[in-house]
């Protein structure tokens, strides 16, 4: 019962926002009692914990598996942005600016996680990238692989981009290419092209 109560959660919190989803809420949802759900979470809070922290376990799954299979590391970013979105797919309700809101030591555990898996994931495609010929060989990876962090994070802002005025799924295509854009050789550009190509045909 505790997973399938996670898994509801889940899936209202992403679509509906931390804040605006109660407790009778996701009781209702699953026809069960709001006390059924309190023998198994003292409170919301740990509630929202543990269900961040099972998406973002759910998530980095995924990528270990997109990496393990060590696909040309351009494909491998488009990869794992397609994964993250599916994951998102229902996002409409600024799941992220809730949680940093109402609930910021969540968030900046989460925010801790994910820089962690990001950066191990990051580097090792930077490197393999490097060693393939597709990446420039003078790239400071350590420097990329954080300035590529803070901007997946900071294209989440939306401040900076409103919702109404950029796509989610098309901004991080956007970043993506403009991430890529600035280390790939003239060999990686063939296979960027290609990528943005299937992307515009595939849209």
């Amino acid at each position: 019962m505790k997973d399938k109560i996670i898994q509801k959660a889940a899936e209202m919190f992403i679509t509906l926002g931390f804040k605006s989803v109660t407790m009778d809420d996701i009781a209702n949802e699953l026809a069960i009692s709001k006390k059924t759900i309190y023998t198994h979470f003292k409170n919301k809070s740990q509630l929202v914990h543990e269900v961040t922290m099972s998406v973002f376990e759910t998530i980095s799954y995924g990528i270990d598996c997109i990496c393990e299979l060590r696909k040309n590391p351009i494909e491998e970013l488009y990869e794992i942005k397609r994964l993250v979105m599916v994951h998102l797919k229902n996002e409409r309700s600024s799941p992220q600016y809730q949680l940093q809101k109402y609930y910021p030591e969540i968030h900046e555990a989460l925010k801790a996680n994910h820089y962690q898996k990001m950066s191990e994931c990051t580097l090792r495609n930077l490197k393999r990238g490097v060693e393939m010929g597709l990446y420039r060989e003078n790239l400071d990876i350590d420097f990329v692989s954080r300035i590529y962090f803070i901007g997946v994070n900071g294209i989440k802002d939306e401040v900076l981009f409103p919702p109404s005025k950029f796509q989610k799924d098309k901004i991080f295509d956007d970043y993506l290419e403009y991430h890529l854009r600035g280390i790939v050789t003239k060999e990686g550009l063939k296979t960027l092209n290609q990528f943005i190509n299937s992307t515009v045909h595939n849209a």
